[in-house]
């Protein structure tokens, strides 16, 4: 204990205060999810084929604090939502709700009406699955995500900045699983997304 309080002493003795600042974000986007285990699967069921590529609705928040002039550490929660419906079986669908809050690292470059930010980081992944083949079923899953990430500001007037932003992911869930059991045996929803977002920053 005394080992932790002494290393949190120090990291808040390297803060310098000439470049502590808070950078706050929020948006939205799109994603293009490759999640081969699950794309498997709806191909069974889709009316048309499935492409490879499961494009998905993002919204995202951010906050990120200086910690020298060209670094920053942040946290970030981005919500992903995936639907998906055929006419297989008379009627089906499956949607999913993606939580994926992060904690990041930045490298920073900065000048006279804009920022760029270059980074990485790692976080829990959370998805809420819901089927419905005549019957309505729902799963969950926790598992562990990986990211990297560049986002360019640029000043609109006084603190405020648009931003655009793009995310390489990669998040491994696993199999969903519910009081009865799990997603159709082997079918999981690890995954590879590329996203694409707009935004707008407030910088403090």
């Amino acid at each position: 204990m005394k080992k932790n309080s002494f290393l949190f002493i120090i990291l808040l003795a390297s803060i310098n205060p000439n470049f502590a600042q808070v950078d706050i974000a929020a948006g939205m986007g799109i994603s293009f999810v490759y999640a081969p285990s699950l794309n498997s699967y709806l191909e069974m069921r889709a009316d048309d084929g499935v492409n490879p590529f499961l494009s998905t609705a993002e919204f995202f928040g951010e906050i990120d604090y200086a910690i020298s002039e060209k670094y920053q550490i942040g946290f970030e929660y981005v919500y992903t939502l995936f639907d998906f419906a055929s006419s297989y079986a008379g009627n089906y669908s499956l949607s999913y709700n993606h939580h994926k809050p992060s904690v990041l690292g930045y490298y920073v470059i900065s000048g006279n009406g804009y920022k760029f930010k270059f980074g990485f980081g790692t976080g829990l992944r959370i998805i809420n699955l819901t089927e419905d083949i005549s019957i309505k079923e729902s799963y969950d899953v926790i598992g562990i995500g990986f990211l990297i990430k560049a986002q360019a500001h640029t000043k609109l007037g006084d603190k405020f900045y648009a931003n655009i932003g793009s995310s390489l992911r990669t998040d491994f869930t696993g199999n969903p699983t519910n009081k009865f059991g799990s997603f159709h045996d082997s079918i999981n929803i690890n995954s590879i997304s590329i996203s694409v977002n707009l935004g707008i920053s407030y910088f403090f």
